[in-house]
C-alpha cells in the first residue's frame, strides 16, 4: 500500500469517526440539521454507528484489505445517501458537507485498487 493510500485512508477514518462521534455526543452542528432534514431521531444512533463502523473498517483494512474496501464502499454509499437527504430537504447550501466527508472515502477506495 502506498504512502498516499495510507494517509488518505487514515484521513477518511478520522473524518468518518469524528462524524459518527458527533452524532453520538449530539453535537448541535450535526443533530440540528438532521432534525431540519426530517431524519427521525430514532435513526440517529444507527447513523452514528454506521459511520463509526465504516471508520473502524477502514483501519481494519490495513490488515484485511477486503474489509477496508467494503468499509470504503459503505461510507461512499452512506454519504451519497446523506447528499440525497440534504437535497430532498431543499437545503442545497448544505450539500457540500457530506461531499467533503465522502471525498476521502472515494480516494481511499480508488487508491486501494
Amino acid at each position: 500500500m502506498s504512502t498516499a493510500a495510507v494517509v488518505v485512508t487514515v484521513l477518511a477514518a478520522l473524518m468518518a469517526g469524528f462524524s459518527g462521534a458527533s452524532v453520538f455526543f449530539r453535537a448541535a452542528f450535526v443533530v440540528q440539521p438532521l432534525a431540519e432534514y426530517g431524519v427521525p431521531q430514532a435513526w440517529w444512533n444507527w447513523l452514528g454507528a454506521a459511520k463509526t463502523a465504516g471508520a473502524a473498517g477502514l483501519v481494519v483494512g490495513f490488515w484485511v484489505p477486503v474489509i477496508g474496501t467494503l468499509a470504503a464502499i459503505g461510507l461512499v454509499l452512506y454519504f451519497a445517501g446523506a447528499v440525497i437527504t440534504v437535497i430532498r430537504a431543499r437545503a442545497y447550501g448544505h450539500a457540500p458537507f457530506p461531499l467533503i466527508y465522502m471525498a476521502p472515502a472515494v480516494a481511499a477506495l480508488a487508491l486501494t485498487r
